[in-house]
């Protein structure tokens, strides 16, 4: 794949100082955070290259369920197909372009442009052009309905995330994530329900999208940004987490979730190792996927660009019995979910301050500190390397240090 998209010399040279490797580094020019320019190339250099996060497999639980998504303006279509298998099709009829899904809904199974009704089944197959040969005639000799079916775009279901990869040209999901998924050997074949209604937390937030992934990698600000959270989990419960090439986070040592003044909880999963009886682990998945995982339940948040100065977080709670979606555990969901919700909204305000800082002529990328910065650089090289690698998918660059 050659790219398409360029950057100057100078920040060129700001990315590869990302990659120098001294103790202390520093991070992303203001550039990458600021720029309209910019957003064109993380559009084919990160997000089109590599697996993103669009949306979940719980948008489309039935048969001819399809879920329209944007991916950097892209627009796709989520679909529940007949074999009950998730696709992904670019969501623009093969005709003139007009879009075929403008809200979630049902299409039992075809998928009708709203233009001139030609119809698709849900693998993607054009079944019917209307009057294509003139009125009252459904076929042309010259026009080969075979030829015309919806474009469908890689994918790939991870833990309930649907995952993309618009090039399609990146290694196999399962390969390119293999190191996390045999992390958490215990939970990715463990069957996930998620919560309903009161199991969603959304924020639009007015700051570059890589600020929200940093932000959650690490655990050096929650004395100051999570007060009452860091009564219970401190700073030095956590550990970092840093897998450089693939992604990063950190790990809480003292999980004891108390949800009801009464000590009610979330069924945990069977026959877990002694690591989760007090752990959880927050990982970001790069670029766009920050993932949770916990005894008693689980949670995704897929991080959307909107351009370069607003995002929008979308998280999703599960857990591990179907029960725990109904009425018998209904308030502990809503505790669970307005927990998630106040953490998520107490770095709103930090977030977007780190934006604004991006206006600075005296701010050069930061100080990312051997210690407490490593998650952070560690998504800062994944970035780098992916927007220096000019026609490939992004590959690890660094060593684990």
């Amino acid at each position: 794949m050659t790219s398409t998209v360029h950057l100057d010399q100078d920040t060129v040279s700001a990315i590869e100082a990302v990659l120098v490797d001294t103790p202390v580094k520093t991070g992303l020019p203001n550039t990458t955070y600021t720029s309209d320019d910019f957003i064109a190339v993380e559009q084919e250099r990160v997000f089109a290259r590599n697996w993103a996060g669009i949306g979940f497999g719980k948008d489309v639980p039935n048969v001819g369920d399809a879920y329209p998504v944007h991916l950097n303006g892209q627009p796709l279509l989520i679909v529940r197909d007949t074999k009950k298998e998730v696709r992904v099709f670019h969501n623009v009829c093969s005709h003139r372009g007009a879009i075929l899904v403008e809200e979630p809904r049902n299409c039992k199974r075809i998928i009708k442009c709203p233009y001139h009704a030609w119809c698709y089944d849900l693998a993607g197959k054009l079944r019917h052009t209307p009057c294509v040969g003139g009125p009252d005639t459904d076929t042309h000799e010259d026009v080969d309905m075979a030829n015309y079916g919806l474009k469908e775009v890689r994918s790939h279901v991870f833990m309930d995330v649907v995952f993309v990869n618009l090039s399609g040209d990146a290694e196999a999901f399962e390969d390119q994530h293999r190191k996390l998924m045999n992390r958490w050997s215990e939970f990715v074949s463990v069957p996930l329900f998620h919560g309903g209604e009161n199991s969603t937390n959304e924020f639009t937030l007015n700051t570059n999208w890589k600020l929200a992934v940093e932000n959650f990698c690490e655990a050096y600000h929650l004395p100051w940004v999570h007060p009452a959270l860091n009564t219970y989990s401190r700073l030095e419960d956590h550990e970092n987490i840093v897998e450089y090439g693939a992604y990063a986070g950190q790990r809480s040592n003292v999980y004891q979730p108390q949800l009801s003044r009464d000590g009610s909880h979330f069924p945990e999963v069977p026959g877990l190792t002694e690591q989760w009886n007090t752990g959880a682990e927050y990982i970001a998945l790069f670029p766009n996927v920050l993932l949770m995982v916990h005894k008693d339940h689980y949670g995704a948040v897929l991080i959307q660009p909107d351009g370069p100065t607003k995002t929008h977080e979308r998280m999703e709670l599960y857990y591990y019995q179907e029960g725990c979606a109904g009425s018998d555990y209904e308030m502990l969901r809503r505790s669970n979910q307005s927990t998630w919700r106040t953490v998520f909204a107490e770095d709103v305000d930090i977030v977007e301050s780190m934006q604004r800082g991006r206006a600075s002529g005296g701010f050069k990328g930061g100080v990312l500190t051997p210690v407490m910065d490593t998650p952070t650089h560690c998504f800062h090289a994944w970035m780098a390397t992916a927007l220096l690698n000019d026609g490939e998918p992004a590959k690890a660059s660094m060593a684990a240090e």
